[in-house]
């Protein structure tokens, strides 16, 4: 009997069903499914930051965010997902305007001062320090880098294994931002190697590699032969530093066990295990995520649905 096809899905909130059912009440303007929903996630630092950071892109196109500030202007939650929809809105404008084109220094600005706010407001809550860290990046010149240190330090204190917090930082020293692809690299690289067995954050590494093909590939126009790509996700390194964050980050961990959070994390890793033909390591992580899927990093490389179904025939796993 022929096996069912592999489709994956791609569920925009990476499984999280609570999440998707308040989207629907941003979506007709209610803002109090919005505060139940924070306020059951607590402190859990990856599932908050997670829904805050989608939250917000939904709350981008809708007054949510405001119509909750006005009603409780001192709510600490209010005021966190209002500063990351301020940060989201801000990369919509810089992506309409093209990279490189500035979007007004009032605007960053103001998106700064309502994640300042939002932290004061929650103080023991990395994620405005996120939001702060990653809106830094919009600034024609970046920040002082006193500045960008001390907003660091003041993240680091509150979630120091914080995968997304140390994914903007890296974004913010990568050549397409303010950094270079060695400096990019270089503080992956020392994030990992200060990780305790079971963090994410060796994935930082494999970050640093889709941006790196990424930023190349722009700039050749998208000319891979140009650019001498060929052996980019494949090399010794490459393959080193899958094997290396497969062993300190996912080995020996229950294969069902990816919650929504890190759905995208676990993704960065299959896929650099696939383009670097490790079929042992790749099969086990598209065995764990299962038909869960996110659109990156796969997009960067062709289209997500193709390359997954492609994977899973070539590694013979079960639908």
């Amino acid at each position: 009997m022929a096996r069912d096809r592999f489709t994956p899905d791609f569920d925009p909130d990476c499984g999280d069903r609570a999440l998707s059912s308040t989207r629907h009440d941003i979506v007709i303007g209610r803002w109090q499914g919005v505060r139940a929903l924070l306020r059951a996630t607590g402190p859990d630092w990856v599932a908050r930051g997670h829904r805050v950071r989608l939250l917000a892109q939904a709350c981008t196109s809708s007054s949510t965010s405001e119509t909750w500030l006005a009603a409780e202007p001192y709510d600490a939650d209010a005021l966190v997902l209002y500063a990351a929809t301020e940060t989201a809105r801000a990369f919509n404008l810089a992506i309409a305007a093209g990279r490189g084109a500035p979007i007004g220094r009032q605007r960053v600005d103001s998106a700064v001062m309502a994640c300042l706010q939002a932290a004061e407001a929650y103080p023991e809550d990395p994620t405005p320090w996120i939001s702060l860290i990653s809106v830094a990046r919009l600034y024609p010149s970046g920040v002082r880098r006193q500045e960008l240190g001390r907003w660091w330090d003041e993240l680091h204190g509150r979630d120091q294994y914080s995968v997304e917090g140390h994914l903007q930082v890296l974004h913010y020293y990568s050549s397409r931002w303010h950094g270079s692809h060695g400096l990019m690299y270089d503080f992956a690289r020392d994030a990992a190697g200060v990780a305790p067995p079971g963090c994410a954050l060796p994935v930082l590494v494999q970050y640093a590699r889709v941006e790196e093909y990424r930023h190349t590939l722009e700039a050749a126009q998208g000319s891979r032969a140009s650019v001498g790509l060929g052996q980019h996700w494949d090399n010794d390194g490459a393959i080193s530093d899958v094997r290396r964050t497969w062993q300190r980050w996912i080995m020996g961990r229950a294969e069902s066990a990816v919650a929504p959070g890190e759905l995208r994390d676990v993704h960065y890793l299959a896929h650099a295990a696939c383009c670097a033909g490790l079929e042992d390591v790749g099969a086990s992580l598209l065995r764990m995520l299962g038909r869960r899927a996110t659109r990156t990093p796969w997009s960067y490389t062709g289209d997500p649905e193709k390359q997954l179904v492609k994977w899973h025939g070539e590694f013979r796993l079960r639908a």
